[in-house]
């Protein structure tokens, strides 16, 4: 049996067999490891097991619009609403997210189709920007992004369920810390209970989207004042600031590069995977909030507090009302579930380059998981859970707590598409991004925007996101050069 390694190409190309075996002065003895490849690149060889291709497209488009048709559409409809002049307005915003989202995914293709591996965004830092800013931002997505990604919609759960049945003063935060058990249980068992979850949640959520959508439609009639404008505002700065809505919504679909070490025929599928989703999301965002328009009214989305709810009490009254509930706990879990199954693999990627937290790139052969990365990414996340139990919303403080650190990173992202085609001319790119260099220069520009934004609009919860990330740099420096070598 052949032995297993990270990275893209073949170990030591053109080597004999003999060169190969174990023993010989180029194959490191079970459970060692050291650094090849060309000048500027790192890989890592380990002789223990690797991520196996076991998923498909389905599955893929599964886990990515589980992530990004979470709960955000049934609370920022009304946000954007509320910062639009007019109808027109409303849906051109959500469809320049799905243009700006596309933008993003046409340089995540690139990256994704030449550079399959499980750490996704960390792999690509690591090979444009050397081993340090790629340690830093897997030690914020373990810290900060993803665990702050998995607690807040946790709060959400929480929040619902506290609706039914009310556990005391703290009842949001008990929810969520037993459903990050449960799901990190889940997960840890295997890829297929996770995968086969992912897809019961988000089969359940399409449906019940397009049951909205068809209630809407058929249960209420047309608002009568459909155009109401607010109060004049200036349309590029009131397009500005429902973009920031918009964007948070769409959030998620860079999750799928953490899946192309998994995915079958990565340089065929990734493609299809990103491009597919962004689709299916821009038509699945644009038919709920024009139903939504057409129901409420401009006016009444702008009012609204709860605008699904809103609608489905208009339509069908208390019943309709408790469904919408039950879908948005289903939402939550689906994107709660997608979140643990990708963030884990970073984690992964990060124990397999440095050895202070080698204990992470451990991954079970048996249930085709990172066991190890997914317990420490659950036990910081109901850290913070109890960090938000302490807030006056752990909701908000969550939001605040990952945003900046999210913008900055998804921007190094967007610049590595330069400085990885400039540096790997060699590598063969199964999928180039259209419009070189002017579509990763508007997506660059689009991050740069978002950032801003996450600083200027936020609370303390972003210094303390910032802060936390903060906190990688000294134990970076514990990283000795060469401790991994053999």
């Amino acid at each position: 049996m052949g032995e297993k390694y990270s990275g893209q190409a073949a170990f030591l190309e053109g080597q004999s067999a003999a060169g190969r075996r174990a023993g010989s002065d180029k194959t490191p003895p079970a459970g060692a490891s050291f650094r090849i490849g060309w000048p500027g690149e790192t890989r890592i060889f380990m002789s223990d097991a690797e991520p196996r291709k076991t998923l498909t497209v389905i599955d893929g488009i599964a886990i990515i619009v589980g992530i990004v048709v979470g709960v955000g559409i049934f609370k920022t409809p009304s946000l954007v609403a509320s910062s639009s002049g007019s109808e027109g307005m409303l849906l051109l915003a959500w469809l320049l997210g799905g243009v700006i989202s596309l933008l993003g995914a046409l340089c995540y293709a690139e990256l994704a189709t030449s550079y399959p591996h499980a750490g996704g965004d960390y792999h690509y830092l690591t090979r444009a920007f050397g081993n340090a800013p790629g340690f830093l931002f897997a030690w914020a997505r373990m810290t900060v992004i993803q665990t702050g990604s998995i607690a807040m919609v946790a709060f959400l759960v929480g929040d619902y369920a506290s609706e039914v049945f009310r556990l005391g003063e703290y009842s949001a935060s008990y929810y969520a810390a037993t459903i990050i058990i449960l799901l990190t249980i889940l997960n840890v068992m295997g890829i297929r209970q996770g995968k086969w979850t992912q897809r019961v949640l988000f089969s359940a959520i399409l449906l019940g989207l397009v049951f909205v959508v068809v209630t809407g439609y058929a249960c209420t009639p047309p608002h009568p004042d459909v155009s109401a404008r607010q109060a004049p505002l200036h349309e590029t700065a009131s397009l500005g600031r429902a973009m920031i809505f918009v964007l948070l919504t769409y959030g998620g679909w860079n999750e799928a590069g953490y899946l192309s070490a998994e995915v079958r025929d990565p340089g065929r599928s990734m493609v299809r995977v990103l491009l597919l989703s962004i689709c299916m999301i821009t038509a699945i965002y644009l038919l709920i909030n024009a139903v939504f328009m057409n129901s409420l009214g401009m006016a009444g989305m702008s009012s609204s507090q709860a605008i699904a709810a809103d609608l489905m009490d208009k339509a069908l009254g208390a019943g309709g009302t408790r469904f919408i509930s039950t879908l948005v706990v289903l939402a939550a879990l689906s994107t709660m579930n997608a979140t643990i199954i990708t963030g884990a693999r970073t984690n992964f990627a990060l124990g397999r380059n440095f050895s202070l937290l080698g204990f992470l790139g451990r991954w079970e052969r048996m249930r085709d998981t990172p066991a190890n990365a997914l317990l420490l990414q659950g036990f910081i996340a109901l850290l913070l859970v109890g960090l938000g139990a302490g807030a006056r919303n752990g909701f908000v403080m969550m939001v605040e707590y990952t945003a900046p650190v999210f913008w900055f990173f998804l921007l190094l992202v967007g610049i590595s598409v330069f400085v990885l085609r400039r540096r790997d001319a060699h590598v063969i790119r199964p999928f180039s991004v259209p419009l070189y260099p002017v579509t990763p220069l508007v997506f660059c520009a689009v991050c740069v925007y978002m950032l801003h934004a996450s600083l200027v609009h936020t609370g303390r919860g972003s210094l303390l996101g910032v802060g936390v990330l903060l906190t990688g740099i000294p134990v970076l420096l514990l990283e000795k050069p060469g401790r991994n070598k053999k």
